[in-house]
Parts: C-alpha cells; structure tokens; sequence
C-alpha cells in the first residue's frame, strides 16, 4: 500500500504540454491511463494538488474504479502576484480568500491546498524564485480553512 500526493494533470516531462492536454476539458483516457499505472505499482491513495481545469476531480470520479482512493482540492488558492497562477485560483485579500474557500466546501474539496512560496531556483542552491508570505498571512490562511472544517496542504519550499 503506498500513499502519494501528485498532480493529475501534470506528467512529469513538460508541465506546459501536460496542461494543454487538458485545458479544453478533463482527458479522461489519459487520466484512466495514470490511474491504471499507480494501481499496478500498489497505489491505493492519491492525495491531488489540485488543478483549474477539473483534472483532479475527474480523477477523483473514477480512482475507486482502479481501487484507489484520490483526495483532491480541486484546485490549490493562491495569492495574486505571486507563484501558482499558473495551475491554481488567485485572490486578492483574506475576504476573497475565504469566499473562495466556502466555494470549495459548496464544490466538494477535500481539502484547501494554498500556495505559500515560490520554486527552489535550481542555478542558485539556497535561492526560491521569489519570497513566500509572511508567516501571520499564511496562519490566516490555514486559520480560515480551519474554520470551514477544512485540512490544509501548502506548496512550501
């Protein structure tokens, strides 16, 4: 039994190319296809990060098909100008924020997934591509989570 977190609509290879495989709608053969290869190495929980084109949750309709059970939070929360855009919903306050996330609750997540820092900068050791938020910021964040019922992952570096 092995427990993951991974990013459904994400291969591995060219996150751009994996992304516009899926930006009309959820590919759900591609997606039966992933499931198909966690199930035969033993997989029998994936917990998604969550994606904005409803990858995650159309993996999460048909996981218990391959015996597995998928968590998703549909799509990861993160703050506007800063890292996710590119994959997750962005908010401009702690108002917005926690209206996005009674969505989530209204939507069926799992969980709230926010973004918390950038990328580790990979030509500089020790170097993130950009600041993450201050530390009061992100306990709001988790704070208004909790406060839907909600447990909370963070990309973090």
């Amino acid at each position: 039994m092995f427990d993951c977190h991974i990013h459904m609509v994400l291969d591995g290879v060219n996150w751009r190319e994996s992304i516009a495989r899926h930006k009309a709608a959820p590919q759900e053969a591609l997606i039966r296809k992933t499931l198909a290869q966690y199930q035969a190495l033993g997989y029998t929980y994936l917990r998604d990060g969550g994606d904005r084109w409803g990858v995650g949750a159309k993996a999460r309709s048909l996981a218990g098909e391959y015996g597995i059970t998928y968590r998703t939070p549909l799509s990861p929360l993160c703050a506007q100008g800063h890292y996710g855009g590119f994959i997750g919903e962005k908010y401009e306050n702690l108002s917005q924020y926690a209206a996005m996330v009674t969505q989530k609750r209204a939507k069926g997540a799992d969980f709230i997934k926010i973004m918390i820092s950038g990328l580790m900068d990979f030509d500089r050791f020790g170097v993130l591509t950009e600041d993450g938020l201050p530390p009061e910021t992100i306990r709001e964040l988790i704070h208004i989570a909790h406060e839907e019922g909600f447990a909370v992952m963070a990309h973090a570096n």
